[in-house]
């Protein structure tokens, strides 16, 4: 088949991007190493470095030990070169992050802010936003913001078709961001804690994210990308039934996952406070130990479920992720009893980000974007 122009800048493209991306995982790294790892010839990674220096997203760092021959020159990224804004609003918070094109976050805020679609609450989104650019970076350095959202998010219609936590229906993205004076982009929140989980990792493939905050919701990454199904409500796990006429979830149906798994569960158990539920744990309070087990049963369920549905790797986030780590000792041996094929739990993975992971992923997918069109 004849190579058009286009199809030739598009692989000129994806070579540049490709460049950098291998440059930002490293601290430093040598002309010849990224033509081993990327296998393109010497002439195009020189051309590369050459227009990513000029663009001021890498840096030469000086040259490293001669092995015999002349002393091959360094080169790192300038990670800060573009930052990107990730917001993630809720029913009853606002988390914002600055993050670099790594995706190291520069600077982070949460704040305590009831949601609404009145102005003086909209044009603060705008004021958090501008504050965290401040002496930070000039704003043409910002890429852009990313905004998470707990619902449907219709990017092609520009609608944020169904949130029950901020109690929205077929609202329009831009009233949002009617006072960020940055290009914005929206998605889910899920599908943004997912993303961030895996970018600038060496998973690339087939992932299902867990979210367990103040209810259930996930995400299905399919080559690295969200699947959103065909009504874009893949991944809400909160409303698979998992005990069949159940306790009574929010949505109006009995027995859903939300009922049993969701931050709330175990924070009602501590004043509302899930902090304090874990402290509990520590001190060795029986009651909440009890919970705590029930608790884990029940989560084995859903996660052995879709592990089996999937046949990927899971990785368990949100509210309660973020203690798994240190309190799910018992967790991979229910896991391994409950697996059909032999006694493995290896698929469980914690997630990374202890905190905000939907504002880092929304900020990330500017960053993606801007890499794309690079």
């Amino acid at each position: 088949m004849k190579t058009t122009p286009a199809s030739n800048m598009d692989v000129k493209r994806r070579n540049r991007t490709n460049t950098l991306r291998c440059i930002l995982s490293c601290e430093r790294i040598s002309q010849m190493e990224l033509s081993q790892q990327l296998a393109l010839s010497w002439p195009t990674i020189l051309q590369n470095v050459k227009e990513l220096v000029e663009l001021g997203l890498v840096q030469e760092v000086g040259q490293y030990e001669s092995t015999g021959g002349r002393k091959a020159k360094a080169y790192a990224p300038v990670r800060n070169a573009k930052l990107a804004i990730g917001l993630d609003l809720t029913g009853n918070h606002v988390s914002v992050v600055l993050v670099d094109l790594s995706g190291q976050v520069v600077r982070y805020q949460r704040k305590s802010r009831p949601f609404s679609l009145d102005d003086a609450y909209l044009q603060g989104l705008g004021e958090l936003v501008q504050s965290m650019t401040g002496d930070v970076c000039a704003s043409e350095t910002v890429l852009g913001v990313g905004i998470s959202l707990p619902g449907i998010v219709d990017s092609e219609t520009g609608l944020l078709r169904y949130s029950h936590i901020l109690n929205l229906r077929d609202v329009p993205l831009s009233m949002l961001s009617h006072h960020i004076s940055y290009p914005c982009g929206f998605i889910n929140d899920a599908n943004a804690a997912g993303f961030a989980e895996i970018y600038g990792t060496a998973t690339a493939g087939n992932l299902v994210y867990l979210s367990l905050s103040n209810s259930v919701g996930g995400a299905i990454l399919a080559g690295g990308s969200p699947y959103m199904g065909n009504h874009l409500r893949a991944g809400e796990f909160g409303h698979n039934t998992l005990v069949p006429s159940g306790r009574h979830c929010y949505c109006g149906k009995e027995g859903c996952l939300d009922a049993y798994c969701s931050a709330r569960v175990l924070s009602d158990r501590a004043d509302g406070n899930l902090a304090a539920f874990f402290d509990g744990l520590r001190d060795g309070d029986t009651e909440k130990q009890a919970v705590w087990r029930e608790y884990l049963e029940y989560l084995s369920i859903a996660v052995n479920n879709l592990h089996m549905s999937f046949d990927c790797d899971v990785i368990v986030g949100g509210y309660v992720g973020a203690f798994l780590e240190e309190f799910g000792g018992p967790f991979r041996p229910l896991l391994e009893e409950r697996n059909t094929f032999h006694p493995d739990s290896s698929y469980l993975k914690y997630c990374r980000y202890r905190l905000e992971a939907s504002a880092v992923g929304a900020a990330l997918t500017q960053v993606e974007r801007f890499l794309q069109i690079l």
